[in-house]
């Protein structure tokens, strides 16, 4: 990515069910549920949203093996969308297991995203 036009930062929980691509979505949602980028197709080498590159970093506190990394990109309406995953993230106890919603265990997976958005 050449120039970089936007960084947004979010936090995704996936509170039953422990499913770390639940909550790394939902963080990408945080970051860009509340952006608009009306001037960013002009700035766009031939205003084209497709030269539009996104990289997105994913703090994860476990499970990298079981991310759908497929299932992220689509989470992103636009552009060449690459992901990235480091440690963070956290795991916290949410007292119960509640076996319905899919729980193994009484765990809250929480996953922190920064999404780049540029060309």
């Amino acid at each position: 990515m050449n120039q970089v036009y936007l960084i947004e930062l979010g936090m995704g929980i996936d509170q039953h069910g422990q499913d770390v691509t639940a909550a790394a979505i939902r963080a990408i949602e945080d970051a860009i549920r509340r952006n608009a980028m009306p001037g960013l197709k002009a700035l766009l080498p031939g205003g084209d949203f497709r030269a539009m590159e996104v990289e997105v970093t994913l703090a994860l506190p476990c499970d990298w093996d079981k991310l759908d990394v497929e299932r992220v990109r689509q989470a992103l309406p636009y552009g060449r969308v690459t992901v990235r995953t480091v440690d963070g993230g956290m795991r916290v106890s949410s007292g119960t297991v509640l076996p319905e919603k899919g729980d193994t265990s009484d765990l809250m997976i929480v996953v922190n995203a920064a999404v780049k958005v540029g060309f």
